[in-house]
């Protein structure tokens, strides 16, 4: 398990490779660390999050690739002051980990969003992430969102 004052691990944690790429990314997106996160991915690795067509990605095509996955991060990562993850559960076969979370995210004028989500996380014979699937109900979420003193 990574050392993380931003992630509570209550979930399994014997060693696999998807699982530690899915610890080792939300370390780094915890630390804000972009090109240690982006390092993570196979070149051409593909994120949707979530899963499908929403507000954060009308097609649901996902993003492609180093660079779509590096404009991913400064729309919708990068913009985050503070990220707490809680992963309750977790389950690692074959080359992918699902991992059972919520997500706390702080915007910088400390407005608050919880997203209950499943993280499924594959990775290449390298342990790099070829694949991080969020699935993730965006209306469910956003109802979550609090503004200081509300």
């Amino acid at each position: 398990m990574i050392d993380s004052d931003a992630i509570d691990w209550d979930a399994p944690d014997w060693e696999h490779p998807a699982r530690r790429a899915g610890q080792l990314s939300n370390a780094i997106v915890a630390r804000g660390a972009k090109d240690e996160w982006l390092a993570l991915f196979a070149p051409d690795a593909s994120i949707e999050d979530p899963v499908g067509p929403s507000v954060l990605d009308p097609e649901g095509k996902g993003h492609h690739g180093t660079e779509e996955i590096s404009k991913f991060w400064d729309a919708h990562v990068g913009m985050i002051e503070k990220f707490h993850f809680h992963v309750t559960d977790s389950f690692a076969n074959g080359p992918s980990c699902a991992n059972v979370a919520r997500i706390t995210t702080t915007l910088p004028d400390g407005t608050t969003m919880a997203i209950d989500c499943i993280l499924i996380y594959t990775v290449d014979d390298q342990g790099l992430i070829k694949s991080l699937r969020a699935h993730w109900e965006p209306d469910r979420a956003f109802a979550t969102i609090a503004k200081p003193g509300s």
